[in-house]
């Protein structure tokens, strides 16, 4: 058998994080040896170390470690106030840990629609959510932009609409860290930033994690508080009603190592993203990078005309190829957010597009042949 067919016949990872382990070896095993070894297990060096490298790498004042991507936007909404009568704007097609912690706190979403060549929260929509909350009554008093599949919402258009009705602005990069939006790095664009360390994300660490990054001085202050129980002058006084929300020590030295050849992998990520462009634009509605920005392709995403998706993903299944579909159900139809409001004129891009996106394999490690035999197999389908 030549090396082409066993090529053929091999699985292909969705996302490969072994490779990555690969990579890191011995880097990754000494890391967490030293957390072994001083035993601080929670709020060690290696988290104070990481949030000051964090800090260096997108030029923000503060980063708050967490022990989440969503116990992040928590921390925010938290410190912040949010609560009961108060409204804050989502997009519907994102997945629906960016509007849990506002019911959590008893706050209403307002569920906007999103743009269909970015994927990203559309400012006019948004606009409609603030006015479809003032409406029913409810304080408009945040929007959350998401940073989808990699890529940087419109920040300065909803920035616009933010100082406008005085609303707080907390932008969900758990897919996008690393990303950049007009020359700033995410975590620097907004009043605060989440993000997430899952493993699967572009910064991933080996179980879950996240972080808060902020200018405001005060709101780092409130942050870290809530993180530990809502601490006051040391850990035995709660000044307020906080969360055990801590990033560990050996998440944070997996974290550091990573971080060092991050920069590197997002070049590979464009690298990958270009592969695809010039493969599949004639056959599929490819990705687009505007706005100035760059992507950091946590997701590699393309959009079908209806009906050809299942078909796609079925063909591609039986070659050994993996294929995604973020989000089959937009927030709105989430049986648990059907019952919250809408933006007047309602969201029939999120609906258009979860009828027509499929993703594909995209990670750092993602060599040019295998690559070339996924764009085959898709050309291959869709020209049928």
């Amino acid at each position: 058998m030549n090396q082409h067919a066993r090529l053929e016949e091999k699985p292909i990872p969705f996302i490969d994080v072994a490779a990555q382990r690969r990579r890191l070896g011995r880097a990754i095993d000494d890391a967490v040896a030293r957390v072994l070894a001083h035993c601080q297990f929670i709020q060690g060096p290696e988290v104070r170390a990481l949030e000051a490298e964090l800090a260096s790498f997108c030029g923000t004042r503060h980063v708050i470690g967490c022990s989440s991507g969503t116990d992040a936007l928590l921390l925010v909404l938290m410190a912040w106030g949010i609560g009961p009568g108060d409204a804050v704007i989502c997009p519907s097609f994102t997945y629906h840990a960016t509007a849990e912690m506002v019911v959590l706190l008893g706050a209403t979403p307002v569920i906007a629609d999103v743009e269909p060549e970015t994927f990203n929260l559309d400012p006019a929509s948004c606009e409609h959510a603030v006015t479809t909350a003032q409406r029913l009554g409810l304080k408009p008093k945040a929007v959350i932009p998401v940073d989808l599949f990699g890529l940087p919402a419109d920040h300065d258009a909803i920035a616009a609409i933010a100082d406008a009705h005085r609303l707080k602005v907390l932008d969900d990069a758990a897919q996008a860290f690393g990303a950049t939006y007009r020359g700033r790095k995410l975590g620097t664009v907004a009043t605060a930033t989440a993000t997430s360390f899952f493993p699967a994300k572009p910064l991933g660490c080996y179980g879950d994690g996240g972080a808060v990054f902020t200018d405001d001085d005060a709101l780092a202050a409130r942050v870290k508080s809530l993180r530990v129980h809502g601490e006051g002058v040391d850990k035995y006084e709660a000044a307020r009603i906080g969360i055990t929300g801590r990033l560990d020590s050996i998440q944070a030295a997996v974290l550091l190592e990573k971080l060092k050849i991050f920069p590197e992998e997002i070049t590979a990520r464009g690298l990958v993203a270009a592969r695809y462009a010039d493969g599949l634009a004639d056959v599929a509605k490819v990705p687009v990078v505007g706005n100035e920005s760059t992507s950091v392709w946590a997701q590699y995403t393309i959009r079908l005309a209806p009906g050809r998706r299942d078909a796609l993903a079925a063909a591609l299944k039986s070659q050994g190829i993996p294929t995604a579909i973020y989000y089959t159900k937009p927030l709105h139809r989430q049986p648990a957010y059907s019952g919250f409001p809408l933006a007047n004129g309602g969201v029939p891009v999120s609906d258009r597009l979860a009828e027509e996106v499929i993703s594909l394999p995209m990670h750092a490690y993602l060599d040019r042949a295998v690559q070339d035999r996924i764009i085959a197999a898709v050309r291959h389908e869709l020209a049928g």
